[in-house]
C-alpha cells in the first residue's frame, strides 16, 4: 500500500507541475447554465486483430463551466464468439484552470465469455489541452486489492483541409503491481499507437478509416504468449465518430 501512496503522490505532483507550466487564458467562459454533451469518439471494426472485435470508445458529461459528471465508456466485443470486455468510469470533475479539469470518481472493468470477472476501482484524472492543442489524459487508478495502475493518451487534429482531419493518438498503461487474472504484469505492460483520418459530412458526423498497433511488454507479454496470444497486433479500422 506505501508503494500504491507513492505512485498516487507523483501523480498529483506531476498534475501540479504541469499546470504551473500551462498559459493562462483570458477569454474563459462565465456562464452559469447547464449543459448535456455526448460524444462517441470511436464505434469502429477492426478486422485484423485476433478477435476482428467492435470497439467502442465514447463519453459523455452534464454540467457547466466549473462542474461537470462526466460518464466514459471504453470496450470491445469479439465477432468470432460472446467474449469481451468494457470499462466504465462515472466521475465528478471540476476545472482547476482555464484549459484542465481534475476529475474524482470510480471505474469498474469488466470481462465477459470465459466465466466473467469484474474488478472496481477509485479513479483520479487530469484532463485537458496541453500547449500546441494536444488532449490529454492521465488517469490514476486503485483497484479494491490495493493494485494500482496509470493510464496516459494524447491525441491531437492535424486540419488537412476544413473537412478532413488526420488524428494521430498514442495510449500507454502502467500498472505497479502484477495482476495475472487480468493478464497484467507490473511495469508498462501496453502500448497503442493509432492514426485515424475522418471526413466531417457535418461537424456532428465522420466516418474515418485509420491503423491501429498495439504492443504488450515485459511480464504481460509474457502472459500473454503463455495464453496463445499475439504479443504485437495491427489492423485497420473502419468507423464513425459522432456528438450531439
Amino acid at each position: 500500500m506505501n508503494g500504491a501512496v507513492r505512485v498516487v503522490a507523483f501523480a498529483v505532483l506531476v498534475t501540479l507541475g504541469t499546470l504551473g507550466r500551462t498559459q493562462e487564458a483570458d477569454g474563459q467562459t462565465m456562464d452559469r447554465m447547464n449543459y448535456l454533451f455526448v460524444m462517441i469518439n470511436d464505434l469502429e471494426h477492426a478486422p485484423r486483430l485476433g478477435e476482428r472485435p467492435i470497439l467502442l470508445e465514447a463519453e459523455a458529461w452534464y454540467g457547466g463551466d466549473y462542474d461537470r459528471l462526466w460518464l466514459k465508456l471504453e470496450g470491445d466485443a469479439s465477432t468470432l464468439g460472446p467474449e469481451g470486455e468494457i470499462e466504465a468510469q462515472a466521475l465528478f470533475s471540476r476545472l482547476i484552470s482555464p484549459w484542465w479539469d481534475l476529475q474524482a470518481g470510480v471505474r469498474v472493468d469488466h470481462a465477459w465469455g470465459t466465466g466473467g470477472r469484474t474488478r472496481p476501482h477509485l479513479a483520479l484524472a487530469l484532463q485537458g489541452l496541453a500547449p500546441y492543442w494536444f488532449e490529454v489524459e492521465t488517469s490514476v487508478f486503485m483497484d479494491i486489492d490495493g493494485n494500482v495502475s496509470a493510464a496516459f493518451t494524447a491525441a491531437y487534429d492535424l486540419l488537412l483541409t476544413q473537412s478532413l482531419i488526420l488524428e494521430p493518438e498514442i495510449e500507454v498503461g502502467v500498472s505497479v503491481q502484477d495482476v495475472p487474472e487480468w493478464g497484467i504484469a507490473a511495469g508498462v505492460h501496453d502500448f497503442e499507437l493509432g492514426g485515424r483520418l475522418r471526413y466531417e459530412i457535418r461537424r456532428e458526423l465522420a466516418p474515418y478509416v485509420g491503423f491501429v498497433w498495439q504492443r504488450a511488454f515485459g511480464g504481460t507479454a509474457d502472459l500473454r504468449r503463455m495464453g496463445g496470444l499475439p504479443v504485437r497486433d495491427g489492423s485497420l479500422v473502419f468507423g464513425v465518430r459522432a456528438w450531439y
